[in-house]
């Protein structure tokens, strides 16, 4: 612990994620012995009459109850009065009542000593009404009481084609039970996961491992299913559509597992999350977006985001074939020109690199294809390779052997079935990832389909857009991948955080300028060369101290934004400018706010040529402290050429996050000016980081506005920051 030390957990930065003592064991949640459904009947315009017909149609094997106080059988089996009737504790007990009978119905399941309970019912928490709320937390109370772990309310439950157990109402399982596949669902809602996610994926040739439907969450949660499913032998990748997250440690502990055993987790996350009250006076209030933090978060977590539910299966798809990519160099070939120039322009706008090849595939192919001239990357295979058996296939093996080329689209239009088998059989051998973008079938077996070779293991798309994605999103999990072999960020030499943390305790209120520079500097981040003046008199002597000209602020915990007070004058450089600016900004000051406490005036060092950058930190109430930082000045809230990460941040990651900026182009050096100290900038954000990090718990918001980057060698200085301590 003393390597991260006082204020942040190792776990903070990257978690063990022991399943053990994070999350709940649901195998008997998933595959009971034996089942209850409280509220079935055997009319299937309602819900317990569905639910029961789909656990026994869907094939499960053990013991199932109905309990019904007015029936003696139910689609043929024996129906009992009440939980408390059963001859054993279920494993699993389905709850389809009223919402004010489901409490009794709880309690007797406490009584009974069953693990688990799915309650269907609505009429609670989703209401957002406090009779509601307080309905659920009856509900809640009662399952810990009884040391029940519960799904529900008013959810659609869950499907485990592993073990052939469904309990849900969903018409998307009926018929034929489809065979288990590797994708794991995971949903709070119950028509977007199991129609628009788990049917639409199998209506693709994906199987289905689990699927759930968890509804208020008020119990098991997201994380708890997937967790489940990521430790099942027969998940691979997990899907995840989310309405809010509100567990950052149990989301970094399910990714760090989901990092520990190579299957990605790819999420959609609709909706805003709160980030959290914050003063109005913080420009990083006002720029950093409940949605912009949660997607560099679930980015820095190893989360695969996407935007919508078809691209959670299709980005599976080929997530699935667990093989890496090394860096960004596509390859695509076909007979299409047109659908190559598609190809291209799409992964040009995804940051997809099209390589060159080297001189060996260039040969190859040329003995491929007599007349073949073309050497370009996407690769026009032209009518030669129509009618030339095996010609397609070979291609894709020359082109795969190319060092540069990491991963192969080959884009088939209307092709034999000869052909396109052989080239998915030639993906199947690959160690380098194959994503075959087939907009048409075949000319000659009808049988032959997308969704078969999906069935078979291969990643196969209809258009390029989708299939493109699908490409860039699964580069990006291998990014993350070698990104995790880096070394832990460790915290730089010179800072005293007990003294920081000390100065934090002290404060009542936002720090002034002054005190939030002294807390920088504990963490040794440099400021400008400054002092308070209390007098005119002092003022000038302050100036005669510095050397070049000067700017004087005004120094108030009231007065936060000193522009907007008029309490601030920039490049004095005589003794009577600064003693009438003097007293032009404590007029101003107390014209702005009367009531206003005045500490004195600052007089600080004017900053020469440099680039303006900003660095904040706001603390999110679901991630903890989240740095932003980008362009500063008078352009921070206009241009918002910023980027976002969770704290604390290493040097290369600051680095990377850092050339996603527009800005890193000027700090660079343009047109013949000389490069910015990004160096220093870069030491700085790692200091302010590790400062956030180690006092999430006493800092609301950091914001560093302009912090000022000189030309390489002569380091940086804050120039203005502003701290507000929590509450």
């Amino acid at each position: 612990m003393s390597e991260v030390g006082e204020g942040v957990s190792l776990n903070a930065i990257r978690p063990s994620g022991s399943r053990a003592s994070v999350f709940a064991d649901l195998t008997h949640f998933f595959a009971p012995r034996s089942v209850a459904m409280v509220g079935a009947t055997e009319d299937l315009s309602k819900f317990g009459g569905r639910c029961m017909r789909q656990t026994i149609d869907f094939g499960f094997q053990g013991n199932v109850y109905p309990i019904n106080p007015k029936r003696e059988t139910i689609f043929g089996q024996r129906c009992f009065a009440s939980i408390a009737d059963l001859p054993e504790a279920p494993d699993h007990v389905g709850i389809v009542l009223p919402a004010h009978a489901v409490p009794t119905a709880l309690e007797q399941c406490a009584a009974k000593g069953v693990p688990f309970v799915t309650i269907f019912s609505s009429g609670f928490g989703e209401l957002g009404t406090d009779e509601g709320r307080a309905a659920q937390q009856r509900l809640i109370d009662i399952a810990r009481a009884g040391n029940i772990r519960m799904m529900g309310p008013n959810c659609n439950g869950m499907v485990n084609f592993v073990d052939a157990f469904a309990l849900t109402s969903t018409a998307t399982i009926q018929g034929p039970r489809r065979a288990a596949g590797e994708l794991g669902v995971v949903s709070q809602s119950g028509g977007a996961g199991q129609v628009n996610v788990m049917w639409r994926a199998q209506q693709a040739g994906l199987g289905v491992s689990y699927q759930v439907s968890c509804g208020n969450a008020c119990d098991l949660d997201l994380m708890d299913y997937a967790a489940f499913m990521l430790e099942s032998e027969a998940t691979k990748v997990v899907a995840m559509l989310v309405e809010s997250l509100s567990d950052g440690e149990r989301l970094r502990a399910l990714a760090e597992r989901s990092y520990q055993l190579n299957k990605p987790i790819v999420m959609v996350k609709v909706g805003r999350t709160e980030v959290g009250s914050r003063a109005a006076a913080s420009h990083t209030g006002s720029i950093t977006g409940a949605d912009d933090v949660c997607d560099a978060a679930l980015r820095q977590l190893g989360i695969i985001r996407v935007d919508d539910c078809n691209e959670l299966y299709e980005t599976a798809m080929l997530l699935r074939q667990q093989k890496s990519f090394k860096g960004r160099g596509a390859a695509a070939t076909s007979i299409s020109g047109g659908n190559l120039v598609m190809v291209a322009d799409l992964g040009a706008a995804l940051d997809i690199e099209w390589p060159q090849y080297q001189t060996d595939t260039c040969e190859q192919l040329a003995q491929l294809l007599p007349g073949f001239g073309a050497t370009a990357n996407p690769t026009d295979l032209t009518a030669a390779a129509i009618g030339q058996p095996g010609a397609y296939a070979r291609a894709t093996e020359i082109i795969l052997q190319d060092p540069a080329v990491d991963v192969l689209i080959p884009v088939m239009t209307i092709a034999s079935a000869e052909d396109v088998r052989s080239v998915a059989e030639v993906s199947a051998r690959s160690a380098k990832p194959v994503a075959l973008l087939w907009t048409g079938c075949t000319s000659n077996d009808p049988a032959l389909t997308h969704q078969a070779l999906v069935a078979q293991g291969h990643a196969v798309y209809s258009d390029a857009a989708p299939c493109l994605k699908a490409v860039r999103r699964a580069m990006q999990y291998s990014e993350f991948r070698a990104s995790r072999l880096r070394p832990m960020p460790s915290r730089p030499a010179g800072i005293d955080r007990a003294a920081a943390r000390l100065l934090l305790e002290q404060q009542k209120g936002p720090m002034t300028e002054q005190t939030a520079k002294q807390l920088l500097s504990q963490y040794g981040v440099r400021v400008t060369h400054e002092y308070l003046a209390t007098s005119k008199d002092m003022a000038v002597t302050h100036w005669s101290n510095i050397t070049s000209p000067v700017a004087l602020k005004i120094v108030s915990p009231d007065i936060l934004h000193k522009t907007e007070a008029q309490a601030i004058r920039l490049n004095l450089n005589s003794a009577e400018s600064v003693a009438q600016a003097y007293g032009d900004i404590m007029a101003a000051a107390l014209n702005y706010r009367a009531d206003a406490t005045i500490e004195g005036v600052l007089v600080q060092e004017m900053v020469g040529q440099s680039h303006e950058m900003f660095v904040g930190m706001v603390r999110d109430p679901t991630f903890g402290a989240v740095m932003t930082f980008g362009l500063g000045g008078i352009y921070v809230e206009v241009l918002k050429d910023l980027v976002f990460r969770l704290a604390p941040l290493s040097r290369q990651d600051i680095l990377d996050a850092l050339n996603e900026l527009h800005a890193m182009t000027l700090l660079q050096g343009v047109r013949g000016q000389a490069p910015a100290d990004i160096d220093a900038l870069v030491d700085c954000i790692e200091r302010v980081s590790w400062l956030a990090a180690d006092c999430a718990d006493k800092i609301a918001e950091i914001d560093i506005n302009p912090l000022c980057v000189l030309a390489a060698g002569q380091g940086v200085r804050v120039v203005d920051a502003l701290v507000i301590p929590s509450c």
